[in-house]
């Protein structure tokens, strides 16, 4: 083989390199930005079911601790009628008489069901924009700024993606004033 023609086979094998080292970066471009932004959709659903379940599981839990002071309220009323219907010294049957207790314990696992609901909700919000930032930087990388770009990305409204707040944060964010917690 003459030194002219393996030149251009030289030439010709490294431009076909650049080609396939460039198509196998846009085409791994392509597929990390399709993958992270499913991973932002479903993390979104993913707080979302969260939301739901924890919301399902206070007002169940609230349910049955309103169930069981009716109840509670019930026995209550029926054990004092039952005992000074036809009494003859009602103040020595209220001294010696049982009445009964009404157990706590259901408000407080209520209240750590609150917590521990609401904990797991801010974790999922976490991971959400822990996802949103990672895509983001990806996409506004050099060079990938400019793949992303060709290729369409995001294809995705990341605006749609935000987290769950409440009206009194949004408003402290918007005015950048916040007020004490008045407790009581």
């Amino acid at each position: 083989m003459s030194t002219p023609v393996k030149v251009i086979l030289g030439l010709f094998v490294t431009c076909l390199l650049v080609v396939l080292i460039a198509v196998f970066s846009v085409i791994g471009t392509n597929n990390d930005c399709v993958r992270m932004e499913a991973g932002i959709k479903a993390q979104y659903k993913q707080n979302q079911n969260n939301y739901d379940n924890m919301w399902k599981k206070f007002r169940e839990s609230a349910s049955v601790t309103s169930m069981y002071t009716d109840d509670l309220k019930k026995v209550y009323d029926s054990a004092i009628q039952g005992r000074y219907k036809n009494a003859g010294n009602v103040m020595m049957n209220f001294i010696k008489e049982h009445n009964p207790t009404f157990d706590a314990s259901m408000y407080k696992n209520l209240q750590v069901m609150i917590e521990s609901g609401r904990n797991t909700f801010e974790s999922n919000q976490k991971m959400l924009l822990d996802k949103k930032r990672n895509y983001e930087v990806q996409i506004q990388s050099f060079p990938t700024v400019f793949v992303a770009r060709v290729l369409g990305f995001p294809k995705i409204d990341l605006a749609k993606y935000d987290i769950v707040t409440s009206g009194q944060t949004q408003q402290a964010f918007d005015t950048k004033k916040a007020d004490e917690i008045k407790i009581r």
